[in-house]
């Protein structure tokens, strides 16, 4: 018989009763220290005085109003927003692909406006992952995530990650904007390179394409700079963002230039619940942390010294980790085939370490932005007695015992 919550999830027997800072508590007492944050989204970790205050405090005002009126408290997000990016204007939504899809509309609007319908193909990378709608789905382009759903949606090509020959060959008339995630997160956490992401923009601009980032999982402080694409020195013509940036409250953005923005005139885009009172009171108070002095500083120091560990860790376990890689706090080990990811993970989760599975083989790290090197060691550690559970000839070496 079918559970009252639909069965979508391959969910751990696991419930959480309350957290603070990067440590979760079951209602029987346990206690983890919590290295997936909510799949890249609980940036402050749990119970964030300051996340916790901002919300209660909205919601003792008011909660939802719809986007019929003002929202003062979306005004101030959208212009903190704008004086901390390259873009000119922001729109709100709920989730990383509604931000997608309203950003696949923008660039197709930009170009029917600008008089070339025809242009309406965005490229896409081979192991990407931009969301569950069907649209996503068919930019996503994986046929696992696709069987079942019917054909694809048009308007999606897709090329190898990292190849610039491959993006090059693909351009037609039909071409309207190239999309990439700075980290390919859920397929294998593969950053693109700092000179792929430079010749993407330069190929946007030789062409007349919209370059296109998707930054809901590396974006608001994940990479140790409020966005990814910062470090390469170069601004996208629009960009989605989501997960950390409402500290685990359902929030999404689209962030554009003007010369797309100025198109999403009233009746070509909306959402019910974005940008209300209560999503932007935490969007904030998110804001308010990561942008105080030497924050950002300090989750780039503390990403440095995790990755150093890590590879300390890939050299004591070559025969569990074949190498580290990532960028920030989003940050993957890569398997040998001899032990699977899920493998892994349940074998952290054993010693007390919640980590999240990733494509290719890959161990995901994305962990609380207000980590400390303590807790970085710390997961080192338990990440340490995990290898030794998996390594091979592990099982038999416990069972001659």
């Amino acid at each position: 018989m079918i559970p009252a919550l639909m069965p979508t999830y391959n969910r751990a027997d696991l419930a959480f009763e309350r957290g603070e800072g990067a440590r979760l508590w079951t209602a029987d007492g346990r206690r983890f220290l919590d290295f997936g944050a909510g799949i890249a989204t609980s940036s402050l970790g749990h119970a964030h005085p300051h996340l916790v205050r901002a919300i209660a405090e909205q919601a003792a005002r008011v909660i939802h109003v719809s986007n019929l009126y003002r929202i003062p408290e979306a005004e101030r997000l959208a212009q903190r927003l704008v004086e901390t990016s390259f873009a000119d204007s922001v729109f709100f939504c709920n989730s990383g692909a509604e931000a997608n899809e309203g950003m696949i509309k923008a660039v197709r609007k930009y170009h029917a406006e600008q008089g070339h319908p025809e242009r309406f193909v965005t490229l896409c990378f081979e192991g990407a992952f931009h969301g569950r709608t069907l649209a996503m789905l068919s930019a996503t382009g994986n046929e696992k995530y696709l069987a079942g759903f019917g054909p694809p949606v048009q308007g999606f090509r897709h090329v190898p990650f990292g190849n610039m020959n491959a993006v090059r060959d693909a351009i037609d008339e039909t071409t309207a904007a190239i999309l990439i995630e700075p980290v390919q997160g859920e397929g294998g956490v593969r950053p693109a390179s700092l000179d792929f992401l430079r010749a993407l923009r330069a190929t946007c601009d030789e062409f007349g394409l919209l370059l296109a980032l998707d930054e809901v999982q590396t974006g608001m402080g994940r990479s140790g700079r409020l966005w990814a694409h910062q470090w390469a020195g170069i601004e996208p013509d629009v960009m989605s963002a989501a997960k950390g940036i409402g500290g685990g409250f359902p929030l999404g953005a689209i962030l554009a230039k003007e010369k797309v923005a100025q198109y999403l005139k009233p009746g070509t885009h909306g959402s019910t619940f974005g940008g209300n009172p209560l999503a932007c009171a935490a969007g904030n108070a998110v804001l308010d942390v990561i942008l105080a002095p030497g924050f950002l500083e300090r989750v780039d120091r503390v990403a440095r010294h995790l990755w150093r560990g890590l590879e300390d860790l890939a050299r004591r376990h070559p025969a569990v980790i074949e190498g580290v890689q990532g960028a920030g706090l989003l940050l993957g080990l890569r398997l040998r085939p001899e032990v699977t990811n899920t493998a892994l993970q349940d074998a952290a989760l054993a010693e007390g370490l919640l980590t999240v599975a990733a494509g290719m083989n890959v161990l995901r790290l994305a962990p609380p932005l207000v980590i400390a090197e303590a807790e970085a060691d710390e997961a080192l550690a338990l990440l340490d007695r995990a290898c030794l559970r998996v390594a091979p000839g592990a099982a038999q070496a416990a069972a001659a015992q």
